[in-house]
């Protein structure tokens, strides 16, 4: 079996090495000069030129090696076996994508201020919405029918068809929410999530609205983010980060989750939510350091985690 830098060799090329550090040609912006540095002892990796980095190398082997490479490295680090990753990592089969109407009495935020809908855009003000988030995520409202006085919020499938939309009152009614009673197997609004940038994981569509700033959020919707769901199977192939900004009293919910993207070697960080009822409360200044101060999970961290969940 080949050792840790022959596997670094045949994934990046040739390199060279300074005492403990290996410097490749970057597989990220593809600079011609050796500036992405490796050290395989500190299980650490930068990139001089485009600032790429991260605090385990397996994740420059899963994104760009062969699974041989991928599967020789997990041995090598007594990683957990690789079932299950084979379904993963091979092309999704092709599936027809669930639709839903958006209801009938259903309008536009975008540009239908008139009287009736002055009470909907009083509620999203209050809750700190612009009107550039009104048009990135296409709200709207109905005035009459089955979701009189409540505002919508569509999701959208690659195939550019809503496939969901959250309904939150807005008058005071004792059912906050009234959702469509539909397959939620989904990625909400996965027609829009860049998954260049880091992904944020939340638990409602008004936290994601405002964790937008700071990478592609998702919002888990209720979801406890199962292994053969839709968004897991996603996150893992796609290899990005993921922050965990789940609601301070979902902390055991974020343990469980944290523990499924690890053994999957996806680098998972845990965001501190205190202080605030939710994500959505949090001003954007306290998000952006917040995440900056994100704890990297890892076995000791997710131990810990798991008993201040309990």
């Amino acid at each position: 079996m080949r050792g840790k830098l022959e596997i670094l060799k045949d994934v990046l090329g040739r390199c060279r090495t300074s005492g403990h550090e290996h410097l490749f040609s970057c597989p990220y912006c593809g600079h011609h000069k050796k500036k992405f540095s490796v050290n395989i002892d500190k299980n650490v990796y930068k990139c001089w030129v485009c600032d790429t980095r991260g605090l385990d190398v397996y994740q420059v082997i899963r994104k760009h090696g062969s699974f041989e490479d991928v599967r020789e490295w997990r041995v090598l680090t007594n990683r957990v076996e690789l079932s299950g990753f084979e379904n993963i990592f091979s092309e999704p089969e092709e599936e027809k994508e669930e639709t839903i109407d958006l209801p009938k009495e259903f309008k536009s935020l975008a540009n239908n201020l008139t009287i009736t809908s002055r009470n909907a855009m009083s509620y999203l003000e209050r809750r700190g919405l612009t009107k550039k988030d009104i048009l990135r995520w296409k709200i709207g409202y109905c005035d009459g029918g089955e979701y009189k006085n409540r505002i919508i919020i569509p999701s959208f499938g690659m195939q550019g068809y809503a496939n969901f939309f959250v309904a939150r009152s807005y008058s005071g009614d004792w059912m906050r929410y009234k959702n469509p009673k539909v397959n939620r197997n989904i990625i909400f609004n996965e027609l829009y999530v860049d998954w260049d940038k880091d992904i944020i994981l939340v638990e409602g569509v008004f936290d994601a609205i405002r964790a937008y700033s700071i990478g592609s959020s998702i919002p888990l919707l209720g979801s406890t983010l199962r292994i053969e769901s839709k968004l897991f199977q996603n996150i893992v192939r796609h290899d990005q980060k993921v922050y965990l900004a789940l609601d301070q009293d979902a902390q055991l919910k974020a343990s469980k989750i944290a523990q499924n993207l690890m053994r999957y070697g996806v680098e998972t960080y845990v965001m501190d939510t205190s202080g605030y009822e939710d994500i959505a409360e949090m001003p954007e200044n306290v998000l952006k350091i917040r995440k900056q101060e994100a704890t990297v999970m890892n076995t000791d961290n997710y131990l810990f985690q798991k008993i201040r969940s309990l």
